[in-house]
């Protein structure tokens, strides 16, 4: 009995020292306490002069700091010096953003709704899940540097830290299940981003005291167990990768707390499988926005960066992701070396490009690969300043730049196309959307077959980027301010509804999928082919053909087919003016260029629309089967424009409906120019002896040459077509990216 109860002592001791070394998840450890959580060699070491102090403790975490952190903290004057010589300013920004941030909240705030700013105004979701992410608690750390250190705003961060702790331990916080979490992955790995760079400015302080740092490490380390107890599963998207990405870099830096070891093998797993499964294999982030692709970028970054300090090896598979993540960047980049707005970007409302200069000179600072570092910038993002090393800061001064040499190319996973002329300035460059996500499509537009496009250095078809608090944000994520095909009144988009949490953020249940029918590039064109269900409600069938005639302009092709009358309609965004319309509208830049939207086939009506100083051109026709076939025409000067006082304008040679041999169909269109002609509907062809019969309507590009003729395929469906030439009569299957050559 005595032997059992012995073993009963002992299994009671073993599990009472594996709980106290489980840091806990719902209570921050008393500094007293602290100590009992760290490893058996970090305890021997610190111990060899007796008990471990705080200040024994705090003075060893601190030079752990210096070692393992993006740079050391010992060095922060030089750097803040350095910061504010490169950024002047931002000084302004940093003390709006904190002195904003302080007027709203005492340091002892609430942290569960309803409660009310200062002024007496509630406090929305939206403003409570942006005090969850601490980021303008960043500015007021500048705010303490550029005000000669006044204790005061040091303070207010250790004491809004406490208040949150209190509230943990009094429950009295927003809970995950409540949509506005403060504790959910995102907000609560956002501000562990976000503290632990506060941190390591405050070091070397000495407000800052060992009780202070001490009690953020304890902090840091119930935030990062909670995301660890929270996050046993893989969930899809960027608020568990955030999570994760924090939970990493926690474990690395303070890796001397027993369990730290566990987190980071459980937190690189499922960043792993966030890599996999959301880094598309065409190099995209799943959700297809460039801004959650690039914020992916910094999630990943964090961990790969601190991890390379230490010297703790990353698995190659990561690195090649990683990679990959800055090369599609660089191929989605417009000629100005910016990038689309590609749905939920957020950054800047109603903007109409992307700067992605930022995020590809931290891919060069990684790589030092010269065709990213085409795109990079002498000095990095303010923000991304305290994450690089000495040695990356160094390389900013040479950059070594490539031109890139990829020219049009796709993204079949993701859903993207580029059409483009090259990487001269003045270049086009036009973008097709037909992706849709199957497991997460809550930041997708209602731009199904969609375009953007660029020439001249001016965005002609735009699209913008939006913000989730503000109203019109709905109107802004569908198909109206899109350069899209539409139906009656149909939009793309369909049931929105705003999030759990009423933060502004929505979605729609029910979004168009799309189909690729055909993509090919060539020497003289490229060919893109695409359909969607979007309209089937309505008993409408729809494809969209973009053909890219190489150096010269686009043909837009929508087809319709219904049994019965609609109103089709084409969207293009814009400020265009209408004199020559319905056929003819005309959008003109401040330097003379201009973008020409002609009709080659005659629609009813042009209408105008708009809101936030956006415009847009509405061009329809009612039938029950109709195909406009558009030319998306930029020019540069006005002497290059499409004449409008041309009965039959010449296309940069480019001649309407001239052809010099027969053709038949019901409406045939045709573009020539020399030997090469594009044909729109034609059923039947004759040329010298050779007779093309089509099983039905078809698009096609031709080509004579002296003895030969070349044709190819540019419609909706492959079929079989019957020959009669000088080698007699046969039937011959077309097919995409196939070019059908006959003998004359």
């Amino acid at each position: 009995m005595r032997f059992k109860y012995l073993i009963f002592c002992t299994y009671l001791f073993f599990s009472w020292i594996g709980f106290a070394q489980q840091i806990p998840s719902k209570k921050v450890v008393k500094n007293s306490k602290l100590s009992n959580y760290l490893t058996k060699e970090v305890k021997e070491k610190l111990a060899e002069k007796g008990v471990i102090s705080d200040a024994q403790l705090a003075a060893y975490l601190r030079e752990k700091f210096s070692e393992r952190y993006f740079y050391d903290w010992k060095n922060f004057e030089d750097r803040f010096n350095n910061y504010k010589e490169i950024y002047p300013e931002n000084e302004a920004g940093h003390t709006d953003r904190a002195l904003d941030h302080i007027s709203k909240y005492n340091a002892n705030t609430y942290w569960v709704l309803p409660f009310n700013y200062l002024n007496g105004s509630p406090v929305n979701a939206y403003a409570l899940r942006h005090l969850a992410r601490q980021h303008k608690m960043v500015d007021i750390a500048y705010y303490y540097n550029y005000q000669g250190k006044d204790a005061q705003y040091l303070n207010y961060f250790i004491n809004q830290m406490k208040s949150l702790n209190t509230a943990l331990h009094n429950g009295e916080y927003e809970k995950i299940e409540d949509g506005n979490g403060v504790y959910e992955a995102f907000r609560s790995g956002y501000r562990v981003l976000n503290w632990l760079q506060i941190h390591n400015m405050f070091l070397g302080e000495a407000d800052y005291t060992d009780e202070a740092q001490l009690r953020t490490i304890a902090t840091l380390l119930q935030h990062a167990s909670y995301l660890f107890e929270r996050n046993q599963e893989f969930h899809a998207g960027n608020h568990q990768t955030r999570g994760l990405s924090a939970l990493a870099m926690v474990s690395i830096l303070l890796r001397d707390f027993e369990g730290t070891d566990v987190w980071y093998k459980h937190a690189m797993k499922l960043l792993e499988e966030h890599l996999s499964k959301e880094i598309n294999d065409d190099g995209f982030q799943f959700e297809r926005s460039l801004h959650y692709h690039m914020s992916d970028i910094g999630n990943y970054y964090y961990v790969y960066q601190l991890a390379k300090i230490s010297a703790i090896k990353v698995d190659e598979f990561w690195e090649n992701k990683l990679k990959s993540l800055f090369t599609t960047l660089a191929n989605i980049a417009y000629p100005d070396k910016s990038a689309p707005v590609l749905q939920d970007d957020t950054d800047n409302p109603w903007a109409e490009k992307n700067d992605i200069s930022g995020a590809l000179t931290l891919g060069y600072l990684l790589f030092e690969d010269p065709s990213i570092g085409y795109f990079a910038n002498t000095h990095v993002e303010s923000k991304m300043y305290w994450y690089l090393n000495k040695k990356q800061l160094q390389l900013l001064t040479a950059i070594q730049k490539q031109k890139p040499t990829i020219k049009s190319v796709e993204f079949p996973t993701t859903g993207y196309y580029i059409q483009r002329d090259g990487w001269e300035a003045n270049n086009a460059m036009m973008i097709i959307s037909a992706g849709l996500d199957a497991h997460k499509p809550d930041h997708q537009h209602g731009d199904m077959l969609g375009v953007q496009a660029m020439a001249n250095q001016k965005v002609v078809l735009p699209n913008y980027q939006v913000r989730y608090s503000l109203k019109d944000y709905g109107f802004f994520k569908n198909s109206m301010v899109k350069n899209v095909a539409l139906v009656d009144d149909e939009l793309q988009g369909k049931q929105y509804t705003s999030n759990q949490g009423g933060s502004g953020f929505g979605k729609f249940k029910e979004l168009p999928n799309p189909k690729v029918i055909a993509w090919n590039t060539n020497k003289d064109f490229d060919l893109f082919v695409g359909s969607h269900d979007g309209f089937e409600n309505v008993g409408v069938n729809y494809t969209r053909q973009v053909i890219n005639i190489k150096n010269d302009f686009w043909i837009v092709k929508d087809n319709f087919k219904a049994s019965e009358e609609h109103n089709f309609k084409q969207v293009w965004q814009g400020h265009y003016s209408f004199e020559n319309q319905p056929n003819l509208v005309r959008a003109t830049f401040d330097d003379a260029s201009g973008s020409d939207i002609f009709q080659l086939r005659k629609v009813d009506k042009a209408e105008s629309g708009g809101t936030r100083g956006k415009q847009w051109a509405i061009l329809s026709k009612k039938a029950s089967k109709f195909n406009f076939i558009t030319a998306i025409y930029p020019y540069k000067g006005y002497s290059n424009r499409i004449n409008e006082l041309d009965d039959a304008p010449n296309l940069k040679g480019w001649n309407l409906n001239n052809i010099n041999f027969n053709l038949d169909g019901n409406d045939v269109v045709s573009l020539s120019k020399k030997q090469s002609h594009f044909i729109f509907g034609v059923k039947k062809l004759i040329y010298k002896s050779v007779i093309i019969t089509f099983s039905e309507e078809a698009d096609i590009y031709i080509v004579l040459n002296e003895d030969e003729v070349d044709l190819q395929l540019i419609g909706l469906t492959a079929q079989e077509i019957s020959i009669s030439n000088s080698e007699g009569e046969y039937a011959e299957n077309i097919e995409f990216n196939k070019v059908l050559k006959m003998k004359l």
